[in-house]
């Protein structure tokens, strides 16, 4: 298995883009959990994904219901948020977790906070005069700790 990258209904072509060319550099896989607000085949999302969308593991979860039962036995999934209380780098990843990030505008339902599945809220620290990253970014930040401890990179 791979690390797995999931963005609840992502609303920017550019951004889910660039998750996409990021997720083939590091071999993560790439769900999309609900409607996105646009087609993954426009343009933007394209060009900002390069030419890698071949090489792309994307897999498509209708709901959020959908997407949880899918996820392995024996992954942990956290939910990405600026409301969370423990640090990105606190957590002992392993190769099959699943990190859940919010869309751009308003972040994670409550419905997904509320549920007994995820393994743990997360939050990139930051100044407080910055209320959050661009999506695109939060994800490498995430990801890249991820492989750090599970690669030893």
């Amino acid at each position: 298995m791979a690390l797995r990258i999931a963005l609840y209904r992502p609303e920017i072509p550019p951004n889910t883009g660039n998750i996409a060319r990021l997720c083939v550099a590091l071999g993560a896989e790439l769900h999309i959990v609900g409607e996105p607000a646009f087609e993954l085949s426009e343009k933007a999302a394209r060009r900002a994904g390069l030419d890698y969308w071949d090489k792309l593991k994307l897999t498509l979860h209708p709901s959020w219901e959908t997407f949880s039962k899918s996820n392995p036995s024996d992954s942990k999934l956290y939910l990405i948020s600026t409301k969370g209380k423990i640090s990105y780098t606190a957590p002992q990843y392993g190769e099959n977790d699943v990190f859940l990030f919010g869309n751009e505008t308003s972040g994670l339902p409550q419905e997904i906070f509320q549920s007994e599945i995820p393994s743990g809220i997360l939050r990139i620290p930051m100044e407080e005069d910055c209320r959050c990253l661009n999506l695109s970014n939060a994800v490498a930040v995430i990801a890249y700790e991820a492989l750090r401890q599970i690669r030893r990179w």
